[in-house]
């Protein structure tokens, strides 16, 4: 299913230290009201059947309804809110956010405990709202996939913070690495951990998720990394993506493959290597290539 991913701005009420957006909300304003329709209008006329909301944080956004029933009225099969799930500790906003039209949910948790989540947002009493967010929204019946950023904070949590998502009922869950862009690549050795060292934690918490029946991801996480686990790599099945920002029009897989990720020359002894995209280009630009090992 082809999909829109729709940029409404980068105001957001977190300021995460591993965001990728960095100080684009200082910079640029937020699309209007009508830019973010023309848009929704662009990416149906694209044959995108799926569309994701998406910013900085749109939940926070006065029109934000208005806009999530505009996507329903144009027929998008999937809507999606990809959101830090905050605005979703309040029952009555789930409602209204369904009954708009939205049918897909993708909160963002980073940590087990309020501790550890509420220092990677900077926002204390964060955790305990996107964590009332989540129990909102399963009970209303909707669709919830998480994902979870992986951080030198966080990754030694990763089977706990699986064991909370699993006891919160998530549909599925997905540990991203992190993209050293924007807050992450200024905070980049306070954020970004060794994949040798992460590797471990990941495996062990997808097992978590698979045991207890959901669907486990991971992203940005290169096959050699992941053996005996190739299944659960995200690339594999995320949709053909349109990315609308500002005044551009992305398509991601492309940039995705060919601007952002990177590969080694040895990786082409590697037996995976027309299928994996390889790590973000700034990981090995800052540790090398020793880590990264051709599957034979």
């Amino acid at each position: 299913m082809k999909r829109a991913d729709i940029k409404v701005g980068f105001s957001c009420n977190n300021r995460c230290r591993f965001c990728v957006q960095g100080n684009k909300r200082e910079i640029y304003p937020d699309k209007t009201t009508q830019e973010v329709k023309e848009a929704l209008r662009k990416a149906k006329k694209e044959n995108c059947q799926g569309v994701v909301f998406t910013g900085g944080e749109p939940t926070i956004r006065k029109d934000f309804l208005e806009l999530v029933r505009y996507a329903s009225n144009l027929k998008f099969k999937i809507i999606q809110i990809q959101t830090n799930g905050r605005m979703f500790a309040y029952k009555e906003f789930c409602k209204k956010t369904i009954l708009a039209g939205a049918n897909e949910f993708s909160p963002a948790l980073h940590g087990h405990i309020p501790q550890l989540h509420d220092y990677l947002t900077t926002v204390k009493g964060s955790f305990s709202q996107t964590v009332r967010g989540i129990k909102n929204l399963k009970l209303l019946g909707v669709a919830v996939v998480t994902n979870t950023v992986i951080t030198k904070s966080n990754y030694r949590h990763l089977p706990e913070i699986a064991k909370l998502l699993v006891k919160l009922g998530v549909d599925q869950f997905q540990f991203a690495f992190p993209h050293a862009l924007g807050r992450a690549e200024e905070n980049f050795d306070s954020i970004v951990p060794r994949k040798s060292l992460v590797e471990p934690f990941v495996k062990e918490g997808l097992d978590i998720g698979r045991k207890a029946g959901k669907r486990v991801m991971t992203e940005a996480i290169p096959l050699c990394f992941m053996k005996g686990y190739e299944d659960y790599i995200a690339e594999k099945i995320i949709p053909d993506t349109t990315v609308f920002e500002r005044d551009q029009i992305i398509n991601f897989t492309k940039a995705r493959k060919e601007e952002g990720k990177t590969k080694a020359e040895s990786c082409k002894r590697c037996k995976y290597f027309k299928i994996c995209e390889g790590p973000w280009r700034e990981y090995p630009e800052h540790f090398g290539w020793e880590e990264f090992k051709p599957v034979k």
